[in-house]
Formats: structure tokens, C-alpha cells, sequence
């Protein structure tokens, strides 16, 4: 299967289990693959044969920021679950989303989680 990737896609949102998560807000980081048929558009070089990636980002944006979660896991299934909704074309989603200003006392460069959905 053919895969659309977006990597380091980088977004503020207010998710977190601390009161000042919620109140100041932090940076994410999602690296989204998107498996997908892509023969057609292999030869048409047609955007309307294929997964528009600028339209995938704009929903991922809107999901994404539309509520606070407490769990990146939930934050993470939200947008999947989006991106299979409005995408008919998109087989399986993998997300990983990082979260890199995460307020813990470590030397750390990120932590995340990572899933993947499919129909």
C-alpha cells in the first residue's frame, strides 16, 4: 500500500492533566502516515485522484484544537478517527504525536504516543 506522510507537523493545543497545561498550552508534534491507493494519481497527476495532504493537515488543526484533553492518547484517537471519517480514501492511519514541552523534571527529548487505525 502507498503511504502520504506528514512529518513533524507542529501544532499549540491546551492537553495535558495539569491545571497549567490547559491554562498555557504547549507545542505538539505529529508525524501522521496515510496509507492510500495512489496508482491513479500516479498517472493522472491529478490532486483529485489522490489524498489532498494540505487538506488532511487543516483537519488534523481542527481536531486537534477544538477541545482539551487530559490523554494524548485521546487527542491521538480523535484525530484519527477524523482523518478515516473524512478521508474515504485513507486505508489505516499511524499517529504518532509527541509531546516535547511535556512539564516533567527528566532530560528528555520527547514523549508520545503512537497508534494506528484502519477500516
Amino acid at each position: 500500500m502507498d503511504k502520504i506522510l506528514i512529518k513533524d507537523l507542529k501544532l499549540f493545543a491546551y492537553h495535558g492533566v495539569n491545571e497549567e497545561e490547559k491554562r498555557d498550552g504547549q507545542n505538539f508534534v505529529f508525524d501522521i502516515a496515510l496509507s492510500v491507493n495512489m496508482t491513479k494519481a500516479c498517472y493522472s497527476d491529478d490532486v483529485n485522484d489522490t489524498v489532498s495532504y494540505a487538506k488532511v493537515i487543516k483537519t488534523v488543526r481542527r481536531v486537534f484544537t477544538a477541545e482539551k484533553y487530559d490523554l494524548l492518547e485521546k487527542a491521538a484517537q480523535v484525530t484519527a478517527d477524523a482523518i478515516l471519517e473524512e478521508y474515504p480514501d485513507v486505508f489505516s492511519v499511524d499517529i504518532t504525536l509527541k509531546k516535547p514541552e511535556a512539564p516533567m523534571k527528566a532530560d528528555f527529548g520527547w514523549v508520545g504516543v503512537e497508534i494506528s487505525r484502519e477500516r
